[in-house]
């Protein structure tokens, strides 16, 4: 707003923005360059002078910037002068995307880069068929270009029947878009194992310009949004589905409790109404994600066992655990592996909790199988052997299955598998097929 009103007035931002004392300085991206998403918050005075200098009302203008109203502690003590501060957008009012530049031109007539508040299920200008991007990302693309995906155009267009479908069912469309939004990514992250996945592999190529595989990791970051938004629109609807519901509460043996099968009827037809009937089993064993809380809520609802309103009985709910990383946190951690390969950090952020844990817990139990073998020397030779081996043999088979598994995690977290082969001395044939194998078994 400021860098508009100073070009109308012939002048440069810099020399408008002296009207106000500033408190500290534009935040940036770590590697240098300013931030598209920063944000200013002005005390009264502050507004007061802004609004004089483009002659429009203080409650005009209030309507028009999100931030404008937007208190801050070291603002609160300032009387009189004029006094901004700068922040990060979204840390002020909440996701911020780029604009259309056409959209812009239309409305303007200059094609300047504009940033938007707007969650991350209105992205779709349907006008010019364009993906607008977070603004928070240290990225140069705006947008992405949809002129060949037809599909994720047509979601936006059915986007706001489910929003109007949530409010009727009593729910607010962003918790209910933030969820499958969490779903969705969730099998993002594990589609690298699915040999039946090919949908997204087009969409991402398409969305690339014709090709990701030179840069596959980035536009799997940058492209994943707007690759996996048609999806994102028919679980949100899915969930609102009273019949879909109802196969929970079926699946989950109605009156007589009892553990969710891997073929059951609503993760069937989940996969059925995403196109993919062969998703099923794989959403049903994926143990630990935003799905199986959603219907862990419903069946608990169902029950009249959820105790007093909390999360643990709000379908709606999503933990901080389940929440979809950012782009901007994506391109942060694969710039930082770039750079420093194989630290700590890296790995908690590329590996997820869930595996992390499974490997942790493994390695422990080897500990403890191991500290027991310590005190097996006593007795006859053979009872003492025979109880040496088996438990040698138990340690074995959970070290093999601790090492399977960083493989995976390694593999999935984009180390490139002729790398791990080297670090297991195994060729990559045997190792790739014992990969392939664990995947399938554990659902991804």
């Amino acid at each position: 707003m400021i860098c508009r009103i100073a070009s109308r007035y012939g002048m440069e931002a810099k020399v408008l923005r002296a009207c106000w004392k500033w408190r500290n300085y534009p935040p940036g991206h770590g590697g240098g360059g300013a931030r598209a998403d920063a944000e200013v918050l002005l005390n009264a005075a502050g507004r007061r002078l802004l609004a004089g200098l483009c002659g429009v009302e203080e409650g005009v203008l209030a309507r028009a910037l999100p931030s404008w109203g937007e208190e801050d502690v070291k603002l609160r003590a300032e009387d009189g002068d004029p006094v901004g501060l700068w922040r990060i957008g979204g840390a002020v009012a909440g996701p911020v995307a780029f604009g259309c530049r056409l959209c812009t031109a239309r409305r303007t007539g200059a094609a300047v880069r504009v940033v938007r508040y707007v969650p991350r299920w209105e992205r779709v200008c349907v006008r010019h068929r364009r993906w607008l991007l977070d603004a928070d990302g240290d990225q140069p693309l705006e947008h992405l270009d949809l002129r060949h995906l037809p599909e994720v155009v047509a979601a936006a267009r059915r986007r706001a029947g489910v929003a109007r479908r949530a409010v009727r069912a009593g729910a607010e469309p962003e918790r209910v878009f933030a969820l499958a939004r969490a779903v969705v990514a969730r099998w993002w992250e594990q589609a690298y194992g699915w040999e039946r996945e090919t949908i997204w592999p087009r969409r991402l190529h398409l969305v690339a310009g014709g090709d990701a595989g030179g840069d596959l990791e980035r536009w799997r970051i940058v492209g994943r949004d707007a690759v996996v938004f048609p999806e994102v629109v028919s679980v949100a609807d899915a969930l609102l589905d009273p019949g879909m519901a109802e196969l929970v509460w079926v699946d989950s043996g109605a009156g007589r409790p009892r553990a969710l099968p891997v073929d059951g009827l609503f993760c069937r037809r989940l996969g059925e109404r995403v196109e993919r009937g062969w998703l099923g089993p794989l959403a049903a064993a994926d143990h630990g994600g935003p799905l199986l809380a959603w219907m862990g809520s419903v069946i608990r609802l169902r029950r009249g066992a959820g105790g007093p309103p909390g999360y643990d009985n709000d379908p709606w709910w999503l933990r901080r655990e389940h929440q979809a990383a950012t782009m901007a946190g994506q391109l942060r951690v694969l710039g930082k592996e770039k750079k420093a390969p194989g630290s700590g950090t890296m790995w908690r952020a590329a590996v997820p909790a869930e595996q992390r844990r499974l490997i942790t817990s493994t390695l422990d139990n080897v500990q403890e199988q191991l500290l027991q073998l310590r005190g097996v020397h006593s007795g006859p030779t053979a009872d003492v052997a025979r109880r040496l081996l088996r438990g040698l043999g138990h340690s074995a088979g959970l070290i093999e299955n601790a090492w399977e598994r960083t493989a995976l995690a390694a593999v999935n977290g984009g180390v490139p598998l002729e790398e791990v082969a080297r670090w297991v001395d195994m060729p990559v044939e045997v190792l790739s097929r014992m990969l392939t194998v664990d995947r399938q078994e554990n659902g991804g």
